[in-house]
């Protein structure tokens, strides 16, 4: 064959792939399997995750893959592949819109914010620079305008961007503080005299922040944690002492790192008092709001962030408690003078000289990725719709279902709370009476083993955590259309595989 020939297949091939009636056919069938599924799975109806072994379903995609079909190129013919394979990604994925999800801190998302991503992913709107993604930038912008109003901070005095996920978020910002707190350490690196810069972090930090600290070159040794009250909240108090202690011997420290809320209780630090501690002693406030950010929108619930706009940076989710799609997680700093104090390019105007008003705009700048999705145009399509009422209904509806399981697991006497919680975060173990005088050691066995059941079971989709270094079962009501009843159906699921797990013992 030819160069030429091939070429002409090549361009035919490529044409196919391209085609808009191709786009519509199978966007017409993705929207009709989307509302199935989703109809069947809010109803309660299937498993919560239809449990297979990882083997099996890498075994199952790399068959699909040994199966393309070469005859009919149609538009019909490839709508119907593409529906064939929709449906099997929806068979083998985990539900997480089915009620009875209560597991990890992602969430059932408000299911039209996926068809505005849906528009950046169709036609490729990238940020870096402004050019690029205009509309992507405008949407951005105005999420971090609102999302920063909410915080209590002014128009003109903050600064803000999105970033992929709640990880590089901290990340950011803990590098700004890096680099604002060891003055030239951008440019030369961390000094190899003296006593080594650290952080000083709540003691249940999310393990983001150990990691930045190994990223940043910090080491993770030198992640200092705060002890906690009996709630499982910072101690101001003994944050007071320890900064106290580091700047009389003439430690650096690169910032203090609080939580709203803490990933394994939700708890919520007393932000004032540990705002003032670091005004005192000169450091850098990072809170981590990933999941409790939210909260500014419910008037019932907005006291849990009072001080929040006291931080210097702050790290808040959209694909948590907004409910978004992930990832969209938000950066924020306190003082706009900041946002170049990331990366410190030799000239903000970097990217286009001619065009230096630009450069505020250009997130490539500002930001670890260079090239970044939209993905802000997810929850800037929800709020346009519904309003930002929709947001304060979310936290409140499911805030109150962490109350109402926490009632339920109290008059339970074959169940015992961990904590009281402050908000959608529940930990607490089973303890039927055959576990009563167990040890801790067993009796942390005993969960695992009892989330590990359930979750093959596909009835239910918990997660586990350690509390005082014995196992739990935690779960994060992050579904608004479980219900009361559904708790009930938890505690009943437990109940029943504990006795199997015991009788096998």
């Amino acid at each position: 064959m030819s160069a030429s020939f091939a070429l002409d297949d090549a361009r035919r091939r490529i044409q196919v792939a391209y085609d808009p009636d191709l786009l519509r056919s199978a966007g017409v069938r993705l929207a009709e399997l989307l509302a199935q599924h989703l109809a069947a799975v809010q109803s309660g109806a299937g498993p919560v995750i239809p449990w297979h072994q990882p083997p099996e379903n890498v075994q199952q995609a790399c068959q699909v893959l040994a199966e393309i079909p070469a005859a009919d190129t149609s538009p019909e013919a490839l709508a119907q592949r593409f529906a064939e394979l929709v449906t099997l990604m929806l068979q083998r994925g985990i539900n997480l819109h089915h009620p009875r999800y209560i597991g990890h801190q992602v969430p059932a998302s408000v299911p039209i914010a996926g068809l505005f991503d849906a528009v950046g992913s169709v036609t490729n709107q990238p940020m870096a620079i402004y050019e690029m993604g205009p509309w992507a930038t405008a949407a951005e912008w105005a999420m971090v305008r609102e999302l920063g109003r909410l915080i209590g901070w002014q128009p003109d005095e903050f600064s803000g961007l999105v970033t992929h996920g709640g990880s590089l978020a901290n990340y950011t910002a803990l590098l700004t503080a890096r680099n604002v707190a060891l003055g030239d350490v951008w440019e030369q690196g961390l000094p190899r005299q003296g006593l080594p810069p650290v952080l000083v972090v709540h003691t249940d930090a999310h393990y983001s922040v150990s990691r930045s600290a190994g990223m940043l070159g910090l080491g993770t040794n030198h992640v200092l944690r705060v002890p906690l009250d009996e709630r499982r909240r910072m101690d101001p108090n003994r944050l007071d002492e320890i900064l106290a202690g580091l700047r009389a011997q003439g430690q650096p420290i690169v910032a203090a790192v609080a939580c709203a809320c803490s990933t394994p209780i939700g708890a919520f630090d007393p932000l004032p008092e540990i705002a003032e501690s670091c005004r005192r002693h000169d450091v850098w406030l990072h809170v981590d709001a990933a999941h409790g950010g939210a909260a500014c929108f419910s008037p019932r619930h907005r006291h849990l962030v009072a001080g929040l706009d006291r931080a210097d940076s702050v790290a808040w989710d959209a694909h948590k408690m907004l409910f978004m799609p992930a990832l969209c997680a938000f950066v924020f700093y306190r003082d706009k003078s900041h946002r170049f104090e990331t990366f410190r390019q030799s000239a903000p105007y970097l990217f286009d000289p001619t065009a230096p008003g630009l450069a505020e705009y250009d997130s490539g700048l500002r930001a670890v990725e260079c090239t970044k999705r939209a993905a802000a145009f997810g929850l800037w399509g929800v709020w346009a719709l519904f309003g930002p009422q929709l947001f304060a209904d979310l936290v409140e509806v499911t805030f109150e279902l962490g109350q109402v399981l926490y009632r339920k697991l109290c008059a339970a006497a074959d169940f015992e709370p961990v904590h009281d919680p402050q908000c959608n975060i529940v930990v607490f173990r089973h303890v039927p009476d055959a576990l009563r005088t167990a040890s801790p050691e067993r009796l942390g066995r005993f969960q695992m083993d009892l989330r590990r059941r359930l979750v093959e079971s596909g009835q239910f989709y918990i997660v586990s955590t350690n509390i005082d270094r014995v196992g739990a079962l935690r779960v994060t009501i992050i579904n608004p259309l479980t219900t009361p009843d559904h708790l009930d159906q938890l505690l009943d699921a437990l109940r029943e595989h504990g006795r199997q797990l015991l009788a096998q013992a």
